[in-house]
Formats: C-alpha cells, structure tokens, sequence
C-alpha cells in the first residue's frame, strides 16, 4: 500500500525547478550550441565581407627615384595622391638599386623611377608583394600620367608564379595549416584523451610535422600550383600546425569544453581575414592590417610569402610570432595541465606477492 495519504495530490513543480531541470538535461547544451553555432555563422560571414569585400587603399608604401621634384613629377605623385585618396605614402630613395632593395625587403610595394624632367615614369611593381595592391597601382598610374601629361610605363618585376595567378595558394595553404592544427588537437582530445601532458604535446608535434609535409608534397609536387623551396615552406606550415594545435590544447585547459569559441575567434574571425593573404595588408581596414602580423595565420602567410617570392630576404618576424604562440601556448597547458580533462592517472607497478 501507498504512504501517500488518501486524497493527497503531487505538486506541479515550479518555474524555477523546471528551469533547473532543463539546465541539468542534455537539451541545455544543444541549445546553447545551436545560438553560438547561428551567431558564428554571422560572425563568420561579415568578419571576410568586412575584411575583403571591398579592398580600400589604406597606406601603400612606394618609393621614388629620379626628377621627382620636378614640376610634373610632382604633378604626377600629386594626381596619384589624389587618385588613391591619399593613400600612397612616398618613400625618396637616392638610387634604383636602393629602391629595388627596399622591395626585395618588402618595405615599399612599387618604384616610381620619375625620368626626363617629370615627363616620362616607369613604375615598377612587384605582383609577388601583393596581387591586389599592384592591381590598384597598374590600373591608376597610367589613368593619372594621362591626366597629367606623363607618360606612364607600368613593370612587374617580381610576378606571380604561373600556377598561381592570383596569388592565393599561399592564404590557402596556410588556411589548411591552421584548420587542421586545431582540429587535429579537438581530436586528439576526443579520441586521445588519457595521453599524459608530455605526450599530447609530442603527438600535435608529430602531426604537425607529418601535415606540414603532406600539405607542401600536394602543392608543389602533385599538384605543381607552387614552386615551393620545400624544406623551409615544409618547417614553416609545421610550425603554424603545431601553433595553431596547442592554441586550441591551451583553451582546452583554461576554459574546458567551449575552448572551440576562443579558437575559432582567434584563428579564424580575425586571424585569418587579416593575414593579408587573400588581401593584401594595405588595402584591409586599418586595425586588422596591424593586428594580423601578430597572429598565427598572418604569421604563416607572411613567413611562406617571403620564402616563396622573395628567398634570402627572410624575416624573424613571423617565426617569432608562430613560436611565440607556440611556446605561450605549451606553457600555459603545461602550467595549468591538471585543468586539462584528458590525461590519465599514474599507477604504481603491482608487485608479486
């Protein structure tokens, strides 16, 4: 028999007891993630559109050699100044040779070689700087020499690789390098969970290396898109998988199961429309042109571009960026690695009775 008394009646449970139940049901999270999910999807859509849909010069530096103080020299660098809203920013350089160096350097995106008094101007360019930014050069200066009565030749001295047309393979295979970096730590996490600290660090290492090499054999070998100079493009998109890997392992330790938010903001919302590699630094919005070069993607895009277009004339730069991000990276986790929800407990050895 029941000890419930005859007549009596269960109480409907209350607002907030049906909301605690909810927030202790499977449903809570799957609703939680379908918001986060639509809100990434928008975020996602409008950081690239923001970023790329409409490429603006912002601050293109160029160099100038020659009568540039000349009447129509000056009216020419003028109509220029005019034409790209002010957005060229003329370097005086004493020589040819020293312009043609501070390209190779990649300080300046294009020579303004000003000859006969102002009449004539050569401007040369270097599409393996940046396809879009010589776009916007080759298509304006002979418009303004028309206006201004100059006669405009226009050179690529450093252009793109044939199988690479637009520029593009660079942002793409860095994009690769950065998505499977941190997906390869989600699973590593996922189907890996009890290796040791020590352990999952060797594996994102192993990884990286094995997905470095794939990535520069399909390119440059299978494919034939790039002439890559294989060992130090295979290092460099190592060094961004391994980057991009432990960025992920470190918000897993400091923010557990939701570590793919801060991840995929870093990485993929502001990392990778400002890498400058689907548009170059100088025609992004001001802020995202600075804050690129100190993120992994623009990092990577930066150190693979120097290495393909412009060999001997590498920076530290970008490699202090990727290994800075590594090393923090690898501290945090390490600091903090009994935070981390993988690992496994040490047992001592059974010894025989």
């Amino acid at each position: 028999m029941s000890d419930m008394p005859h007549g009596a009646h269960v109480q409907p449970p209350t607002r907030g007891q049906r909301w605690s139940g909810f927030r202790q049901s499977p449903l809570w999270p799957a609703v939680v993630l379908v918001l986060i999910l639509a809100a990434a999807a928008g975020l996602f859509a409008g950081s690239y559109t923001y970023s790329m849909a409409d490429p603006t010069p912002h601050s293109i530096p160029t160099a100038v050699v020659g009568s540039y103080e000349q009447a129509r020299g000056q009216a020419f660098l003028d109509g220029m100044e005019k034409a790209l809203n002010a957005s060229v920013k003329v370097h005086a350089y004493d020589s040819v040779a020293g312009a043609r160096q501070a390209m190779d350097d990649q300080e300046v995106f294009a020579i303004f070689d000003i000859r006969d008094d102002g009449r004539t101007v050569v401007v040369d360019l270097s599409g393996a700087s940046g396809a879009s930014v010589a776009e916007v050069l080759a298509d304006t200066a002979p418009t303004v020499g028309e206006e201004t009565g100059v006669e405009v030749t226009v050179r690529d001295l450093n252009p793109l690789q044939e199988g690479d047309p637009r520029g593009l393979a660079i942002f793409y295979i860095s994009l690769a390098a950065v998505i499977i970096g941190f997906v390869g730590a989600i699973q590593l996490s996922v189907h890996a969970r009890s290796l040791t600290p020590f352990e999952r660090i060797l594996f994102t290492l192993a990884y990286a290396l094995l997905g470095g090499f794939a990535i520069a054999a399909t390119v440059d070998w299978l494919l034939g898109a790039l002439d890559l100079p294989f060992v130090e493009s295979w290092l460099i998109l190592a060094l961004t998988l391994f980057a991009s890997g432990m960025v992920f392992t470190m918000f897993n330790t400091l923010v557990g199961r939701w570590a793919m938010l801060p991840t995929w903001g870093l990485m993929i919302l502001l990392g990778n429309p400002s890498s400058g590699g689907a548009v170059s630094w100088p025609l992004l919005p001001s802020p995202l042109g600075e804050i690129g070069r100190w993120l992994p993607p623009g990092a990577s895009v930066n150190a693979q571009h120097t290495a393909v277009y412009f060999q001997g004339h590498q920076h530290a730069f970008p490699f202090l960026v990727l290994g800075g991000w590594a090393l923090l990276s690898c501290a945090v986790f390490w600091i903090w690695r009994h935070r981390h929800p993988g690992g496994r407990e040490r047992r001592p050895a059974h010894t025989g009775s």
